[in-house]
């Protein structure tokens, strides 16, 4: 699935323009309502204020809702944009009796989703939301795209984040009062998270916890202190699952939530996860970073039901020890 268009104000411009009916547009004569209309433009336009223009028995939210079900084709070409140029001689229709199918949102699994929250398994490579530099393709994008197919003026809230390039499970609310409720009170609204990290060299204590307090320099890298130096606190346990002499597997517990915080506080023990350059990696053996959301658990914000959600353990992770 293409990334939708970012969501605009509607176009205000009234130049929608006269056009030519085409197609099947003689319902009373058949008795029933044509399962296609069809246009030809005769003056510049948008999309939205063209249908606006030439479907009077439908009112604004209704033609959004048909836009974002893809029921809109401009010159044979699917299009969800509202605000889509128009130029004369285009072709613009729709298809009434598309049915609604889903659709695949490229780097992600919904796990989940009900009125309130929306569970994701998220491929590495994705990134969360948007950086400064307004990269297209975002996890925030494609749901907000997702959730309005059904509704146009829906939209999603970011209630935590994974770097892009960690894969596994996060969480997005539907409503911001949902999103507020998790973050206001993180700890005890989500209880348990476990991530999965690959990591150089071989960690011979099978258990252990790191506590340190992380800082971020100006170039935006965190940094580790064992003591106090006005960052954040920060508790990381983890357990060895797998090892060998160049590689171990780690289940990782985290008490706290700080940025980058598994991949500082394993750099600072001397096992960075591999793949992870910025912070001390040497190798990059299954070709992205290794790390991996693999459980989430919470109350639900509206319910108070416990819920948790696992992933497995991505095979690529295992690949190293089957090849050592």
């Amino acid at each position: 699935m293409k990334p939708k268009a970012k969501h605009t104000a509607d176009a205000t411009m009234n130049a929608a323009g006269q056009a030519k009916r085409r197609g099947n547009e003689s319902p009373a004569k058949r008795g029933k309502k044509p399962a296609l209309s069809s246009w030809t433009v005769e003056q510049p336009s948008e999309l939205l204020p063209f249908l606006l223009e030439h479907v009077k028995h439908k009112g604004r939210n209704k033609l959004k809702s048909v836009l974002a079900r893809g029921q809109v084709e401009v010159n044979g070409r699917k299009s969800t944009r509202h605000d889509e140029r128009l130029m004369p001689g285009m072709t613009v229709t729709i298809n009434w009796e598309k049915v609604e199918e889903e659709v695949e949102i490229p780097g992600l699994t919904i796990v989940y989703e009900d009125e309130d929250l929306i569970v994701v398994d998220k491929q590495a490579g994705l990134l969360s939301i948007s950086t400064p530099l307004g990269e297209e393709e975002t996890a925030y994008r494609f749901l907000t795209a997702h959730v309005r197919r059904k509704d146009p003026d829906a939209r999603v809230f970011i209630v935590h984040r994974l770097d892009r390039d960690t894969s596994g499970l996060m969480m997005f609310a539907k409503r911001e009062e949902v999103k507020r409720r998790l973050q206001d009170s993180w700890k005890e609204a989500v209880p348990e998270r476990l991530y999965y990290a690959l990591v150089e060299g071989e960690v011979r204590r099978d258990e252990g916890t790191i506590h340190s307090w992380l800082k971020e320099t100006k170039t935006l890298r965190m940094y580790s202190s064992p003591v106090p130096n006005g960052g954040q606190e920060a508790i990381t346990h983890y357990k060895v699952l797998q090892r060998s002499k160049s590689y171990s597997l780690l289940e990782v517990r985290l008490e706290t939530g700080r940025k980058n915080q598994i991949r500082v506080h394993l750099e600072s023990i001397g096992h960075p996860v591999a793949g992870d350059k910025k912070y001390g990696a040497r190798s990059n053996p299954i070709g992205r970073l290794g790390l991996h959301a693999g459980t989430i658990a919470f109350f639900h914000p509206t319910t108070g039901r416990y819920m948790r959600f696992e992933s497995k353990i991505p095979d690529r992770f295992w690949s190293v020890f089957r090849e050592a």
